[in-house]
């Protein structure tokens, strides 16, 4: 009997451990969750350069970090492990013995009182969400035991804090912790640990923003379950029962928005934290700065604005302000350091440094009087935005009071708008892409449409002494290449003449906000209409770039890029300054200083009355004054092009200058069209008349040109065609241009 017994048992322990290890090897065809074989999807964080968090991106419908187990405090798996599964380390995936005791309590009080789900049960939960049966308990404890076989206990671990729900949309301990309390987990508190373990449970019923007190109640039990397994001491326990944690209020970073929004366009969002060059603090400054100027500009029709803030080294972009509120209705979220503006007089700087670069020196004189320009599309009239002319003014007071007419002067004598258009592309203006055809001499003064973010960055370029670098937002990536785009000892001229306060006292007065108590060059813009203004500054350091406007394009009532961009670019570099200091730029090899006339430009003695304190370089200086400059009485012989300003109201210069009479064309006019009617043949003729020179020469190389009874004529042909006339006393030129057409 007791051997039948005994062989009974013995089969029955067989087939027992047959069942077992048939059951353990047929675990292996249990298929791992696939979600669980791919990384856990992570938000991204993007930081600032200090490393505070501006804004966190969605992944589907919930903002996640991932961490590894190694940056979760041991506290903190105490903690998690004595609220979820204190057998981790014990168990193969199903802890039977919790199944045992929730069966018990649940026959005991005939409802479900307490789970049995282990840590790697709700990892599989998580993974694959199925309703909630007894299948599905089932195919969660047999996945458990197979993901037990091929994963460790650490990635496990790891994978259950990346992947459970705490709430709030929050995914991960780590956007937990940060959410809930404003922290990194090695910064966490026993308390603040229990806390957070202990909303897994119910994330919508332990909702520490509507059920604290519910909340507080799952931290004790979890702190207590930590005492008792003794992953926590008495004094520890005491301390961590009476500490309150303080939960943030509900709330998400949304810093920078409009510099984050430029980011987002580039950033890679695979990373789970991005670090940006942005400086919040200067950011901020900026935002607010911007905010009060708008506000006292709404009256003048001026509703928005832009701040750009480079930092010159790197060309990092330290702050960029899109506009004055981002959250206003309409168009508060248009980022207007990136939608393309009217420049206005912003990009004459360009056209000075390629002067500069050809010889032209501070003090080369340019003829600021009425003048038209012959172009393709026809003629090109330019004022100045005060409405009235100069004279002869020197390229240091030209480009410091911003005078529109030497600077399409100076476009034309270097030759004209390609010359230009080379530059600012080479300067990183890729929003200009029209040819230099359509914007003509105008593109001197602003009729080409920039980006204020492309303008700052080309500016800082003028900074480094003519090296450009594109700009950058993120503070990881490795520099571009950089190239340099104009030449070193030009760009520090200009940088002194774009400094020089003195230099634009005839046109912003002695104490505009454009003066500062520490070396800034700046520079301001105004397009047409009063519809975009600038105010651009830079120092060795920084640049600022400051747009004010109308996102409609509608005009501003009369503000000025002084009285619009400049305060904020004036507070922002002072701010820079006095937080970080600035320096100015050293005097280049081969700078020297002369005296020179200041209707002339050219040299004079030392200690001469009229004589002007002017900066050159060696091998550009400008000639020594001769006798011929001046008349028997000895006043300054000024070429023809004066003349008739000499003889206006606006002469400034009363009887210390004279002009030769001018030579010009009084027709035919340029940009004249002219109609060929075969049958009548006077209309093959054209009278051709000057003015300034009794022994003018025409010529044209196109058209026959015959002089008869005192009058010239030109026979006409169809096409365009240039004709000039020539004064053999004194060399003069003047030119104009035709079209001739057929009936």
């Amino acid at each position: 009997m007791k051997t039948a017994t005994r062989n009974r048992l013995r089969r029955v322990a067989h087939v027992a451990l047959g069942l077992c290890v048939g059951g353990w090897l047929g675990l292996k065809l249990v298929p791992i969750p696939a979600a669980l074989e791919r990384p856990a999807a992570g938000s991204t964080e993007f930081i600032d350069r200090e490393g505070r968090t501006l804004r966190e991106t969605r992944t589907g419908e919930h903002f996640a970090r991932r961490v590894l187990i190694d940056e979760v405090p041991p506290r903190l798996v105490h903690a998690m492990l004595a609220a979820e599964d204190k057998r981790f380390f014990d168990h193969r995936g199903v802890d039977w013995l919790a199944i045992g005791r929730s069966a018990r309590d649940g026959i005991m009080h005939r409802r479900i009182v307490s789970g049995a789900s282990t840590i790697t049960q709700q990892l599989v939960k998580v993974a694959e969400p199925r309703p909630r049966t007894w299948r599905t308990k089932f195919i969660e404890a047999v996945t458990a035991l197979r993901l037990e076989q091929v994963w460790s206990k650490q990635q496990i671990l790891a994978e259950y804090f990346n992947r459970v729900d705490f709430g709030h949309l929050n995914v991960g301990i780590d956007a937990a912790a940060d959410y809930y309390f404003g922290k990194p987990l090695r910064d966490l508190t026993d308390a603040e640990c229990a806390f957070l373990a202990g909303l897994p449970k119910n994330p919508n019923r332990l909702n520490p923003h509507r059920s604290l007190a519910a909340t507080q109640s799952r931290q004790r039990t979890v702190l207590r379950r930590m005492h008792d397994n003794g992953w926590l001491n008495d004094d520890a326990f005491a301390r961590a029962t009476s500490e309150l944690p303080k939960v943030r209020p509900p709330q998400r970073q949304f810093l920078a928005p409009h510099f984050i929004d430029l980011a987002l366009r580039e950033a890679d969002l695979t990373a789970p934290r991005v670090r940006t060059t942005l400086d919040l603090d200067i950011n901020d400054f900026a935002q607010a700065r911007l905010t009060e100027q708008i506000a006292g500009l709404h009256g003048s029709n001026a509703t928005n604005g832009a701040v750009v803030v480079i930092d010159n080294a790197t060309s990092s972009v330290l702050a960029l302000v899109g506009s004055e509120d981002y959250f206003a209705p309409g168009a508060g979220q248009v980022n207007g350091a990136w939608s393309p503006r009217s420049a206005g007089s912003s990009v004459k700087p360009f056209t000075y440094l390629l002067a500069l670069e050809r010889g032209a020196t501070p003090a080369t004189i340019y003829a600021d009087v009425p003048a038209e320009f012959a172009t393709p599309e026809g003629n090109l009239r330019v004022e100045n935005y005060a409405r009235r002319c100069s004279g002869p003014v020197s390229l240091r007071s030209a480009l410091a009071c911003s005078l529109n007419i030497p600077a399409v002067r100076a476009l034309n004598n270097i030759g004209g708008p390609a010359v230009l258009l080379g530059r600012m592309r080479q300067c990183g203006f890729i929003s200009v892409t029209g040819d230099a055809a359509q914007y003509g001499l105008g593109l001197t003064i602003g009729n080409a449409e920039v980006r204020l973010l492309e303008l700052a960055n080309a500016y800082a370029a003028l900074a480094r002494m003519g090296e450009f670098r594109p700009w950058r937002i993120f503070a990881d990536e490795p520099l571009a290449a950089a190239r340099q785009a104009g030449d070193p000892r030009a760009c520090w001229l200009l940088a002194d003449i774009l400094s020089d306060n003195t230099a634009r006292i005839p046109s912003f007065g002695a104490n505009s906000v454009l003066r500062f108590d520490f070396p800034v060059a700046c520079k301001t813009g105004t397009s047409t209409d009063y519809r975009d203004n600038w105010a651009m500054a830079y120092t060795p350091e920084f640049t600022v770039g400051v747009w004010v406007g109308n996102f409609d394009g509608s005009p501003m009532r009369g503000v000025s890029g002084v009285t619009g961009a400049a305060p904020v670019m004036h507070a922002v570099m002072a701010h820079l300054h006095a937080r970080f200091g600035t320096s100015w730029f050293a005097t280049p090899p081969g700078a020297v200083e002369a005296d020179v006339h200041p209707l002339t430009g050219r040299r004079i003695e030392k200690g001469w009355p009229t004589g002007v304190r002017e900066k050159f370089l060696a091998e550009h200086l400008p000639p020594v004054e001769a006798p011929d400059d001046y008349d028997e009485d000895g006043r300054v012989r000024l070429p023809a092009v004066y003349a008739e300003w000499l003889a206006s109201a606006e002469n400034a210069l009363g009887s210390q200058a004279v002009a030769a009479a001018q030579l010009r064309i009084v027709s035919p006019a340029p940009g004249t069209t002219f109609v060929i009617d075969p049958d009548l043949p006077s209309s093959r003729r054209v009278r051709l008349v000057a003015s300034g020179s009794p022994t003018a020469r025409w010529q044209s190389e196109t058209l026959g040109v015959s002089a008869a009874g005192g009058e010239v004529e030109a026979t006409l042909a169809e096409g365009e065609h240039r004709l000039s006339v020539l004064d053999p006393a004194t060399g003069t030129r003047a030119e104009t241009w035709i079209r001739v057409k057929s009936l």
